[in-house]
């Protein structure tokens, strides 16, 4: 699902590129292949960790996108599923920006406005069926095009491709898909929540999204994504 935004990216041999949200490192690792020199950072030491036990020769640190402090600079930033899960995104651009050396490119995709909207209608649907207090989690950022593109000039960028597109995704593992995805992304929505009812809700999300979201054998997962290329302006000289 990557491959069009890598090559967008089009890393090329001896560039510096800055991985964000590099997780396991599996793309890090295909960047690298190009002969670029990359460095992929994740907030999360244990991912950290894995991509340097499975990729020893790559370079890795752990480091929060909202705090990104490098020495050197770098000629792109890349970054793949990520930035929809941080919801300062000021910050995250704010640090980039740093990052890169004049005319340097910040390359991304992550989920934009509508990404999930039919599973987060089930959610919100299960949650008032259940009586749940207050309003469901909600622990995502989908911008629409025009806002992220306006906050990427807020911060010296000139946007040279931007999209919204659909991607319906198919989820593996048939009948079990959905309930899967949820383990592994809705942590959020069940966190302060009793065993019994985390598995009320996922059963009743479950219920409340299988007329748009089950179809046939398996579930589909409403995808839409944001991609982007933006370059950063240089400074003009005083």
């Amino acid at each position: 699902m990557a491959a069009g935004v890598l090559e967008l990216l089009a890393a090329q041999s001896g560039e510096r590129i800055l991985d964000v949200g590099c997780g396991t490192g599996h793309l890090t690792a295909q960047i690298a292949e190009t002969g670029a020199k990359v460095l992929g950072i994740d907030r999360s030491a244990e991912m950290i960790s894995q991509a340097k036990e499975k990729y020893p020769g790559l370079r890795f640190e752990v480091m929060d996108a909202t705090e990104i402090t490098v020495t050197e600079m770098f000629d792109a930033v890349f970054s793949n599923a990520t930035l929809h899960w941080i919801k300062k995104p000021e910050r995250v651009i704010a640090g980039i920006a740093q990052a890169l050396r004049p005319r340097g490119r910040f390359v991304a995709e992550f989920g934009g406005k509508g990404n999930t909207a039919s599973f987060l209608e089930a959610v919100r649907s299960a949650w008032m069926n259940l009586q749940f207090p207050g309003p469901p989690p909600n622990p995502w950022y989908y911008p629409s095009l025009p806002e992220y593109a306006s906050l990427l000039e807020k911060h010296g960028f000139e946007v040279a491709y931007a999209i919204l597109f659909d991607r319906p995704t198919p989820l593996e593992d048939g009948e079990r898909g959905l309930r899967n995805w949820f383990n592994m992304f809705g942590t959020d929505f069940v966190q302060n929540l009793s065993d019994h009812r985390k598995a009320v809700l996922r059963d009743e999300i479950e219920n409340q999204a299988r007329p748009t979201l089950f179809h046939q054998d398996r579930w589909v997962m409403d995808y839409r994504r944001l991609r982007v290329v933006a370059y950063k302006i240089p400074t003009p000289l005083a």
